[in-house]
């Protein structure tokens, strides 16, 4: 079998165009979008093996969108830090890197503008769930005719072997389970033959401090210094995890004062660790069986049905988006009346009656990331004092995209709409006024499950940073 028919046998690669790499290219070209790392990235190994083949250098190429929604310093600082830090890496593999600012709203022309400078045989990409189909084909249109390859590198089971939206972990699980042998395995970094050495294109920055200054840029969202951007960062984490805190993380990891979480979710949004290092770490540590299960449960299945749920179902952000009967329960309850009505504003300034919500937002907005467990009492408490179910999800994706390090990512919005529309999860009796079916948790529940007093006192009983000010 050639290279170009194990690329088309390959789940993980989608391509666009029946032409192959043509003979006449420069390079090839790897469009970073999510997957911004220099190892165990499966659209980087894609465009080797096809620079490999033909006897041509690589190009990595990243488009820094300040426009894009919600982009700020405290993304981008974390974004640029870890880019910075890729772009030594991929130098090290003798692969080029080239990072220009977006010009425009359109990615499709930045995409044509940089494939008439370079030439490429051929264009890799990694997949990204938040895209419309509209904005893949525009895509593959700027690609003036050469194949297209897009690969499923932020899954371990790529979405063409679940091929529809599920309706909870329970139908997706078997899928997933029965592949794993497959899938879960050492992604490889092949040895370039070619170097890249020719002259950088016109316009490209080096990611660094400096680029960011240059920028135009909300910077009322400051960077945080709990959570440190770049690869190096995230498998000092992964590995400070699998020592300390995984052989707990099945009995700790829903009590936020115990913090047995693995804190890699920024840099899996980012593409800054890639979800097979973070899951082989896993499943070969040394913890307890049901310690290891139980973050390959949160690692793989739930976080690839969130992924599903923003591939197949284009209302991912909307309370539209959640199922028939959620919806249903929700407004036959919207006429209910609501103890108390905030604000977005109210919201953000984490200015409600309630102590543990107020100290969940702060977590948010001072360190750029809130514990799972406290997410679901969060986006719950914001459906109970909103106006209705419609602007309570327009305010959690707000204030989750804003403030948040790994806002902008399916597992946010599937956590969202779990929360707050039922997604994933199941009708609940008794009915309740404004939940109606919704699952509801309350502060008194919480405080069964965990000490409340002790993340009170962390986030909540000292003085107010200058963003609440």
């Amino acid at each position: 079998m050639n290279f170009l028919q194990e690329l088309r046998n390959d789940p993980r690669i989608a391509i666009e165009g029946g032409n192959p790499p043509g003979a006449e290219g420069r390079c090839v070209l790897y469009w970073m979008r999510r997957a911004q790392r220099a190892f165990d990235n499966p659209a980087l190994e894609s465009a080797i093996q096809i620079a490999n083949e033909q006897r041509l250098p690589v190009l990595v190429y990243f488009r820094l969108n300040p426009r894009h929604p919600h982009a700020n310093a405290r993304h981008l600082t974390f974004m640029l830090q870890g880019l910075e830090e890729t772009a030594q890496e991929l130098a090290k593999r003798k692969i080029g890197f080239a990072m220009r600012v977006a010009d425009g709203p359109g990615a499709a022309n930045d995409l044509a503008r940089i494939v008439s400078e370079v030439c490429p045989s051929a264009i890799v990409i990694d997949r990204d769930p938040l895209q419309s189909a509209d904005a893949w084909r525009g895509l593959a249109r700027a690609c003036g005719g050469r194949p297209l390859y897009c690969v499923d590198a932020d899954l371990i089971v790529p979405a063409a072997q679940i091929g529809r939206e599920h309706y909870a972990a329970r139908t997706i699980r078997p899928r997933i389970h029965e592949r794993l042998d497959r899938f879960l395995t050492p992604i490889g970094n092949r040895a370039v033959h070619i170097a890249w050495n020719a002259t950088p294109p016109a316009g490209a920055l080096a990611p660094s401090a400096a680029a960011l200054a240059s920028l135009n840029i909300d910077r009322s969202v400051g960077p945080v210094a709990e959570f440190p951007g770049g690869g190096s960062e995230a498998r000092a984490r992964l590995r400070r995890f699998i020592r300390d805190r995984l052989p707990r993380y099945a009995s700790e990891r829903n009590r936020p004062e115990k913090d047995a979480t693995s804190g890699l979710s920024p840099y899996l949004h980012y593409g800054q660790i890639g979800p097979h290092t973070a899951a082989l770490a896993a499943r070969d540590a040394g913890a307890p069986e049901a310690d290891r299960r139980a973050f390959l449960e949160e690692l793989i299945v739930r976080r690839e049905l969130a992924i599903n749920f923003t591939i197949y179902n284009r209302r991912f952000r909307q309370i539209e988006g959640c199922e028939r009967w959620a919806l249903q329960s929700l407004s036959a309850h919207r006429g209910d009346p609501r103890e108390r009505v905030y604000s977005e504003r109210q919201f953000e300034n984490a200015e409600t009656h309630d102590p543990l919500w107020n100290a969940a937002q702060r977590q948010m907005v001072e360190s750029g990331w809130m514990h799972g467990y406290m997410r679901m009492y969060w986006a719950k408490k914001i459906l109970e004092w909103s106006k209705s179910p419609r602007a309570a999800c327009e305010i959690a994706v707000r204030l989750n995209d804003r403030y948040e390090l790994d806002g902008r990512d399916p597992n946010g919005y599937a956590g969202i709409a779990w929360a707050i529309g039922g997604k994933h999860d199941r009708a609940w009796g008794p009915e309740r006024p404004v939940y109606g079916m919704i699952r509801y948790m309350s502060a008194a529940g919480a405080g069964r499950k965990f000490d409340s007093r002790a993340y009170l006192a962390r986030w909540l009983e000292r003085p107010s940073p200058a963003a609440f000010k």
